[in-house]
């Protein structure tokens, strides 16, 4: 597994744990860093989730109303917890990361999706993701 799979990978245990607990990403994010101080051995993937999951904070408005938008029919609080987070990480890094192509981006969040989530969230992620990145 990359370090960029593991990163998205804590990335998404952040928001997760963040929507599940009712607590801010924010102080998710802090919770996590203190984490990560204390475990210098993942220190390789830390890098990355921790800017994915600030990219989260700053373009939270902005990405939820892409999801809203291009979810057809399914608005955020009906979204399954993992498939929002999943999802949000995904727009983050097609729009606010020029290193990673579309399609890796798409297909990473895709795989979560099947890992971690239910049986129909990967069609979904991908349907999602693909119509948005076309739009851009």
């Amino acid at each position: 597994m990359s370090a960029r799979t593991k990163a998205r990978k804590r990335a998404l245990d952040v928001l997760y744990v963040a929507d599940i607990r009712e607590i801010s990403m924010t102080d998710a994010l802090v919770m996590e860093t203190t984490r990560a101080m204390a475990q210098p051995e993942r220190n390789s993937s830390w890098g990355y989730a921790r800017d994915i999951v600030q990219g989260v904070i700053d373009h939270r408005s902005e990405i939820d109303e892409l999801i809203e938008t291009y979810s057809q029919g399914w608005s955020l609080n009906r979204m399954p917890t993992l498939d929002r987070a999943i999802l949000r990480i995904g727009i983050w890094e097609l729009g606010h990361n020029d290193e990673i192509p579309d399609h890796v981006a798409i297909s990473e969040a895709v795989e979560l999706a099947q890992s971690l989530s239910t049986d129909d969230s990967a069609t979904f992620v991908n349907g999602l993701l693909g119509r948005i990145a076309a739009s851009s």
